[in-house]
């Protein structure tokens, strides 16, 4: 399997996945006009497991170290397995929350608001796993800190939207919600990930020092827990978002036959998007080995920024905004960028 070199390839991979997060939600938006967000769904999810298993038997597969992901199959035991696939359920009810956050929203508000706190909360709980001490946590949380400035700055910025103030918080009270889960999904599947451990060339037992780095029996590789994160929200797909057809978050009810009633296009647009969030959720999970897991989920979620700058400049979501509405969306930019600063410098000056 394809191993990350050191911490800077790993840093290029974060912005990447950064890039990824923060731009697959246009497809949505390309869509919405004619399509619902549930049934825009289905085919998001199926994009995740299809470009799951195409890294899985590519990179996942290739060169000598670690295991492949067949033969990292063959050694699995259950409880990881089942680990990475309650990372994909936890993730699956987050994501289908932001989505319908981004349909009555909008990009510039759904994700600061709820991928900033879901930032916050999952640089916590991703520091508290062995290696976090690899990050300086002044730098780490200085970062996070900026961010959430920025977070309430987009809030208030959203609060002076005409349309928002006669529709009310829905729109924030879903990205709340989706952030409070978001957090948490990442560390069940770095939980199933295999540590490299390092064994003595003479007698095959495990030792600190010498040796040639071998993956840990038992858990997954990198690769082979991101296809059981994916298999995770394809099957809790089935019970979440057929609920949410039945009871929408708005809307008249969408049913399941209208599924079938999209164009090719439609479905495309689904799939494309889909496809684009695993590129960047892969390349963040093996960038985490140089990088640390805070790092390179926090550097991720830098996904904001970038959904934002679609939302704002592109999307035009806050052409109708008042006077001074501007200022405050420059300093939410600012914040991020120097935030985020700060969560790569972390890992530098340890």
């Amino acid at each position: 399997m394809y191993v990350v070199p050191n911490y800077p390839v790993a840093v290029v991979l974060c912005v990447i996945t950064m890039l990824c997060w923060g731009s697959w939600a246009n497809t949505q938006k390309l869509a919405s006009g004619r399509w619902r967000f549930e049934l825009f769904y289905w085919d998001y999810v199926l994009g995740v497991m299809l470009m799951a298993l195409i890294f899985a038997f590519s990179l996942g597969s290739m060169g000598t170290e670690g295991r492949s992901f067949l033969a990292d199959l063959q050694q699995a035991e259950g409880r990881w397995i089942g680990s990475a696939m309650l990372g994909g359920a936890i993730f699956n009810l987050a994501n289908i929350l932001l989505v319908a956050a981004i349909a009555i929203a909008g990009m510039s508000v759904a994700f600061p608001v709820g991928i900033g706190l879901a930032l916050l909360l999952g640089v916590l709980v991703n520091y508290l796993k062995p290696g976090a001490e690899r990050a300086n946590p002044i730098l780490l949380f200085l970062g996070v800190a900026l961010v959430l400035a920025a977070i309430i700055l987009d809030a208030i910025a959203y609060r002076r939207l005409p349309q928002q103030k006669q529709a009310g918080m829905k729109g924030i009270v879903l990205s709340v919600i989706c952030g409070v889960l978001m957090g948490f999904f990442y560390r069940f599947v770095a939980d199933a990930i295999a540590q490299w451990v390092v064994r003595d060339p003479q007698t095959g037992e495990l030792v600190l020092q010498a040796g040639t780095p071998v993956l840990e029996a038992g858990k997954l590789s990198p690769y082979t827990a991101v296809v059981f994160f994916s298999l995770g929200i394809l099957l809790s797909n089935f019970i979440i978002n057929t609920a949410i057809m039945f009871r929408p978050f708005v809307g008249e009810p969408v049913p399941v036959a209208a599924y079938f009633q999209g164009s090719a296009l439609d479905h495309l647009w689904g799939i494309v998007g889909g496809m684009i969030w695993q590129v960047g959720m892969t390349l963040s999970i093996i960038a985490a080995d140089k990088a640390t897991y805070a790092i390179s989920y926090g550097l991720g979620q830098g996904a904001t920024m970038v959904a934002a700058f679609w939302g704002v400049f592109i999307w035009r979501e806050f052409r109708e905004a008042p006077a001074g509405t501007g200022v405050l969306l420059a300093l939410m930019f600012a914040g991020y960028i120097i935030g985020l600063i700060f969560i790569i410098a972390a890992r530098l000056v340890v």
